[in-house]
């Protein structure tokens, strides 16, 4: 019954019913199955596990680069860790599952994030201006008791992600750590993944509970609502002080540690790779993260199987060797149409089909997956793959791009902002304040609107004009307001 299900095809259109086709889009192209019926979790399936393992390879890979090194942390947080910075645990508290049930008098909570156990672990690790900066990471199941609806892989209890935790000698150095984040999400999320964003310095109340600024990455979902991917954070000293982090600087005093925290979900980003690329067919996966970059699908009858799968066997081989991830569909029950719906609905890039006729010929069809093209090929072209792989996420990030491009729009007044929020974009607004001033004005946004004060454009010189439409005080700030999940 579950290989049928996975076996037909997608009922609905992506741009008439869009959460419905995202659910039938991961649930038959086996990315995750949410039948174990708790709230908020979800089992990710071979195929969206290996998906993500190939983002992580890509994102650890830059982090390593850059200076970070992996460690593992406790799934656990003890309570009086988590209570030390008061604004922090202010923010987290409604959303922290706690374990109370363990016999030995310590209450623990499933970590929401890892502050509070990277920074006791700075304060003894550091000792001196020689030791940073520390750049750490790990990958982890981070739990959020989410009270809202929650949707697989969008709004989640428990999130799969790398969290990384940074320590340095001064507030320059902690804030060249958010622009490196930054650019991380723009070579890997944007320009490998093919995921555009806009990074948001979020509005004061918005901000990450207990840093002193956050920059989250916005990328827009095809029924014109956001979610926010990868955010950095400054946490200045607030954590250091609260647990005591500190170090000898080079004049022989003790000052606290400068932290930051950058966070890419990668549960959740691939949320925006399904989304961003998929089509009526199904997924349309990136060549860089997909499983399987190419399938070959042999066509034969009984008289001539050996024959045709000796050939499939041989090109099978040939592109292991070129370090492609390559499967061989010898299925003998389904026939050709039904192969090449399944590997369309799993986002396959490139599909190689052929059978007696073609090796009579001795030539090859390559169907690819974004275009839907076939076209003959010889043995001799199977070299040329990789070449058309980068062209093939190359053309994917063209196309969404194009597509980001046309969702913004100045809004001056609040008609005109209800009317680019009713059309699926997000509205550019000249605003009072990002600081606890503006604060009443946003309330008015999310009743008004149902929609959200996004923040400013990060590392941009935008300055607010004119007045504010919704409190009519001389506007300070240029802001982004769109509506989310």
């Amino acid at each position: 019954m579950e290989g049928k299900k996975s076996q037909e095809g997608l009922t609905v259109k992506k741009n008439e019913n869009f959460s419905e086709w995202f659910t039938q889009v991961t649930e038959k192209a086996e990315i995750l199955d949410s039948r174990l019926g708790i709230k908020g979790f979800v089992i990710m399936r071979p195929w969206g596990a290996l998906t993500m393992e190939n983002m992580f390879m890509h994102l650890e890979k830059e982090l390593q680069k850059n200076g970070h090194k992996p460690t593992f942390m406790p799934t656990v947080i003890p309570k009086e860790n988590l209570t030390k910075e008061s604004e922090h645990i202010e923010g987290f508290t409604p959303q922290v599952f706690w374990l109370k049930d363990i016999n030995e008098g310590q209450e623990l909570a499933l970590r929401p994030t890892s502050e509070t156990v990277y920074t006791p672990m700075f304060k003894l690790w550091i000792r001196s201006w020689r030791d940073l900066p520390l750049k750490l990471y790990q990958r982890a199941n981070v739990f959020r008791l989410d009270t809202k609806a929650t949707r697989p892989l969008i709004r989640a209890r428990e999130f799969i992600w790398i969290e990384c935790h940074d320590a340095f000698k001064s507030k320059e150095d902690a804030e060249k750590q958010v622009q490196e984040d930054i650019a991380v999400t723009e070579k890997i999320m944007h320009q490998t993944f093919g995921i555009p964003f806009l990074p948001m310095k979020r509005p004061e109340w918005d901000k990450f509970a207990g840093a002193e600024y956050t920059v989250g990455s916005d990328c827009f979902m095809p029924d014109g609502k956001l979610i926010q991917q990868p955010s950095t954070h400054l946490m200045g000293q607030k954590f250091s002080k609260a647990f005591g982090a500190d170090f000898e600087n080079e004049d022989g005093k003790k000052e606290f540690l400068w932290t930051t925290a950058y966070g890419p979900a990668v549960s959740r980003i691939l949320v925006s790779v399904i989304s961003t690329h998929g089509d009526d067919s199904g997924l349309v996966l990136p060549y860089s993260i997909t499983p399987t970059q190419v399938v070959i699908v042999p066509i034969f009858t009984v008289k001539n199987k050996e024959k045709v799968l000796e050939k499939a066997k041989e090109i099978y081989s040939k592109l292991k060797k070129m370090g492609i991830r390559t499967e061989l569909d010898e299925d003998t029950e389904k026939r050709p149409g039904e192969k090449y719906h399944m590997w369309e609905l799993k986002g396959v890039p490139f599909r190689i089909e052929f059978g007696e006729k073609e090796l009579e010929k001795k030539e090859l069809t390559l169907f690819t997956r974004d275009t839907k093209e076939k076209l003959k090929i010889k043995d001799g072209d199977l070299k040329n793959i990789p070449k058309l792989g980068l062209e093939f996420d190359r053309r994917l990030v063209e196309k969404a791009d194009k597509v980001f491009k046309g969702k913004i729009s100045l809004g001056k007044t609040e008609k005109e902002i209800k009317k680019i929020l009713d059309e699926g974009k997000v509205a550019k607004v000249n605003f009072c304040s990002t600081d606890n001033d503006g604060l009443n004005c946003a309330h008015l946004v999310e009743k008004k609107f149902g929609a959200e004060v996004r923040g400013t454009l990060a590392n941009s010189n935008e300055k607010g004009s004119g007045n504010c439409p919704f409190c009519n005080k001389p506007a300070k700030k240029v802001v982004y307001i769109g509506r989310s999940y």
